[in-house]
Parts: C-alpha cells; sequence; structure tokens
C-alpha cells in the first residue's frame, strides 16, 4: 500500500485525512544542484553553547505551531502510537539512523521534552455549481497535498548540538543509500540528497530523500532540521502522490516561534 510505504510516520493517518480535505500546497523551493554531497547542504555545525536546561513537554507544547500561526494550514495531532511505532525503526546503516528517526518523528539522542504536530495546507474551495469533472480534479488534487510532521525537541547542554551534528554527519553515507526497516518491514533503498538551504535558525540542514518503491518507482520527501539554541525542529515533508514539496511557509513560521 502506497501510504504505509510513503509515510514512515505518524502522518499516515494524516496523510489519509488530510487528502480528502485539502487541495493545494505551499509554493515549491527552487532544487539545489544535486552534485554536491548531502553534507554540503548543511550549514557547518558551530562550536557547543554555554550548558543550557532543556525544555519539557509542556513547554515545547506552547512553542509548537498553531492554527493561529498558519490560518491557511489544517492542523492534526500526531498519536503517541505512532511515535512509539518510530521508536522502533532500524537502519542497516547505522550511520544513517538519525535520519530515520528524523524520518519517523522519533527522537534524536536524549532530549528532555518533544512535541509534534502534522500540518497541511486547506483546499481550494469548490464551487457548489462545479461540474463532476471539476469535483474529480479537486479530489484528484488534494491527493498530491503535502502534509508536514513538525516535531520539536530540547536538550540539557550541547545535546541539540550532538543531535544535530549526527544528522549532518550523516549525509555522506546516507548518499549511498540504506534500507529502513519500520514496525518489522524492510522498505526500499533509500538515498539523500542536499535541496535548497534554508536561512533559519542557529544551524539548518535539508535533505530530499528518495526511497525505492515496487510500484511507482521513487517516492521523494523532503527533510529539514533547524536548531536554535537548545531546541531541534524536525520538518518530514511527504505527500501520497509520492512526491513532497519542500515545507517552506512551514518551516519559516515555525522557526519564527522558536526566537
Amino acid at each position: 500500500m502506497l501510504v504505509r510505504r510513503t509515510v514512515l510516520t505518524a502522518s499516515a493517518v494524516s496523510l489519509a485525512l488530510f487528502a480528502s480535505g485539502c487541495g493545494g500546497s505551499g509554493s515549491v523551493a527552487e532544487k539545489a544542484d544535486p552534485k554536491p554531497s548531502a553534507s554540503a547542504s548543511a550549514s557547518a555545525p558551530t562550536p557547543a553553547v554555554p550548558a543550557a536546561k532543556g525544555k519539557t513537554d509542556a513547554e515545547l507544547a506552547g512553542m509548537i505551531l498553531v492554527q493561529a500561526d498558519l490560518p491557511d494550514h489544517l492542523f492534526k495531532a500526531v498519536s503517541e502510537k505512532d511515535v512509539e511505532a518510530g521508536k522502533q525503526a532500524v537502519s542497516d546503516v547505522p550511520d544513517c539512523l538519525p535520519v530515520l528517526q528524523a524520518m519517523a518523528a522519533a527522537p534524536i539522542g536524549s532530549p528532555t521534552g518533544a512535541a509534534r504536530i502534522t500540518v497541511a495546507a486547506k483546499p481550494k474551495p469548490v464551487a457548489k455549481d462545479a461540474s463532476e469533472e471539476d469535483k474529480q480534479l479537486a479530489a484528484r488534487n488534494a491527493l498530491g497535498t503535502t502534509a508536514t510532521v513538525v516535531s520539536l525537541y530540547s536538550y540539557d547542554g550541547d545535546g541539540a548540538q550532538r543531535a544535530f551534528r549526527s544528522l549532518f554527519d550523516a549525509g555522506l553515507p546516507c548518499e549511498k543509500g540504506f534500507v529502513p526497516t519500520v514496525a518489522g518491514e524492510e522498505l526500499g533503498d533509500t538515498t539523500v540528497r542536499p535541496f535548497t538551504k534554508v536561512e533559519v535558525g542557529d544551524e539548518n540542514l535539508t535533505y530530499t530523500l528518495a526511497m525505492a518503491d515496487e510500484e511507482i518507482g521513487r517516492i521523494s520527501t523532503e527533510l529539514v532540521v533547524v536548531r536554535k539554541a537548545n531546541t531541534l525542529a524536525v520538518f518530514h515533508a511527504q505527500s501520497m502522490s509520492g512526491t513532497a514539496d519542500h515545507p517552506k511557509s512551514v518551516v519559516e513560521a515555525q522557526a519564527g516561534k522558536l526566537g
């Protein structure tokens, strides 16, 4: 089933729900030249900041995106059941495990708190007197909607820097490909390549992830990671169509709330 292969995280159900209620997504950023290594697309890690105390789940819940931040998007909670499933994900290439964890909305390292939400652009309204053909077209467009799982993690000391570094260092080995296993099911070979860099946070990286699929050939998702002080924001954008848009507007809105 496409959704199972495409979605490694809590947005598995969310994508299906959004597909029935969303008809569009944000603009697609211009693709970066695929020649540079994945690591080259990330900002160079900076020296560790002074020791800091990590935030709790409750504190992060007050920092994550809400409807008022993105009025033109729909919001869906991420279930604990799906988060727990993501924690069981494993990779045949150890260095790629942090990337898989980021894809699966699973904690990277040892955060003190976490908060998650799934967002997708609202559909364009269909006129009441629209033709059946127009209604069917709107339904097909809805299936191409990009849903983004936003995960916030906070850490004591330099934990956020170390978590970010593990994702940064995964760029080169993961370019060569790795095979994820989620909920006991081995998925297709997955590769990482750089995407247009975002200009937010103290550090950031952007990856396009491509997974082999028996039915449609390749599934493409977008992964963005932003560190601000001792908080890590992870964005994994996915679409039931198999090709996700870059979640630029979601990233910028969330980064603005991190200070």
